[in-house]
């Protein structure tokens, strides 16, 4: 039994595929991608890019290989990164092609836009002959004509039955190493569509709310559906898309995970909103913190409470606590237990200490 039942999530067995080292489905972690947005020609900035994606917790990562020249410099980065490397393939055909063979361990194509039955096969192909894993990216936005005639607007009919279209392509020709996407800017088209073809197939599903918008209002609009999504047991790997740095999404994707109990990395801050009875300032202290302790990656939970109406309580939950008292005598938490008291002043040292001093033990 549970030890909290309410907590419990029962997740969706769907069937495990591979891109490259990176296992999706099935009884995996569920991964988190995110997108270079370097010239995928300028290797050496997609390469740093990379690498800082990987740094902020990317298992995943995704590059845009509009034309011949991105393919063919998708060769050497992929030499010279160590996560694996996802395509993103919209409308030449041939562009997949080339990025299976230059090491590519996953082809991300669009049905709405890759064009022939055909030429779809050719892609599977090379998927094949190249130990590539596919993701059929169905979205709202770019939906096949003869779809858009048949439904008249985007809806999970039409965009489930896209993605089933091309599943059965794929398994008529003995293709199975595929995970799929519906996804849509309207939040309540792309839950209804995943829930939809999570009913319809068992094969992974790669989450995500697309064009989410900006840091604060595509993290919200994305932990809204890919939360709901997650919370039914939907979900094998997640993206969150924004119009910032792509470290953010990485961010952002971990504190959805974080915040269901799923996956968790980093120091992980419970804080009050801060208020006049705050014996010393909340909100400057939870972002000084945050800053200064981002370079740990080993889960951790501290807790931030400016008095004493629920900071003991959050402090019996965390494994660093800080409560704010009267007289400056603001006193911290080890697992639980009051561990001694500390000026205003120390606060951001001590903490540190404490949080370092506990990761270092763990390990």
């Amino acid at each position: 039994m549970e030890i909290r039942p309410h907590r419990a999530i029962k997740r969706k067995k769907t069937k495990k595929i591979s891109v490259g080292k990176v296992s999706i489905g099935g009884d995996s972690i569920i991964s988190v991608q995110s997108m270079t947005n370097t010239l995928t020609t300028d290797i050496k900035a997609t390469i740093n890019q990379i690498n800082q994606l990987e740094d902020a917790g990317a298992d995943i990562v995704r590059v845009s290989c509009p034309d011949e020249k991105s393919t063919l410099s998708l060769k050497q980065i992929s030499k010279e990164v160590s996560v694996p490397l996802v395509a993103d393939i919209h409308f030449h055909y041939k562009r997949a092609i080339e990025a299976a063979k230059n090491g590519a361990k996953c082809l991300r194509i669009n049905p709405g836009n890759i064009g022939s039955a055909e030429r779809v096969l050719e892609v599977v192909k090379a998927a094949k002959d190249h130990n590539c894993s596919i993701r059929i990216g169905v979205n709202a936005g770019s939906l096949d004509k003869t779809l858009l005639e048949k439904y008249k607007e985007p809806c999970p009919e039409a965009l489930v039955e896209s993605a089933m279209y091309n599943v059965k392509l794929f398994e008529d020709n003995d293709f199975y190493n595929f995970k799929i996407s519906v996804k849509s800017s309207d939040v309540f088209l792309a839950i209804k569509s995943y829930e939809k073809l999570s009913e319809t197939c068992d094969y992974p599903l790669h989450l995500g709310i697309t064009e989410a918008g900006s840091l604060l209002t595509g993290s919200i609009k994305s932990s809204i559906g890919i939360g709901q999504l997650l919370m039914k047991g939907i979900g094998d790997t997640i993206r969150v898309s924004l119009s910032a740095d792509p470290i953010e999404e990485i961010k952002a994707g971990y504190e959805i995970l974080k915040s269901l109990n799923i996956r968790s990395r980093g120091v992980q801050i419970i804080s009050c909103p801060s208020c006049a009875r705050q014996a010393f300032p909340v909100i400057d202290t939870v972002k000084i913190l945050e800053e200064k302790l981002s370079h740990i990656k080993k889960p951790i939970t501290l807790s931030i409470i400016g008095c004493v109406v629920n900071g003991p309580g959050e402090a019996a939950q965390t494994e660093v606590g800080l409560t704010g008292g009267g007289q400056d005598n603001n006193l911290l938490y080890l697992s639980g237990i009051p561990h001694t008291k500390v000026p205003s002043k120390d606060i951001i040292n001590k903490v540190i200490q404490l949080v370092e001093e506990k990761v270092k033990h763990s390990n």
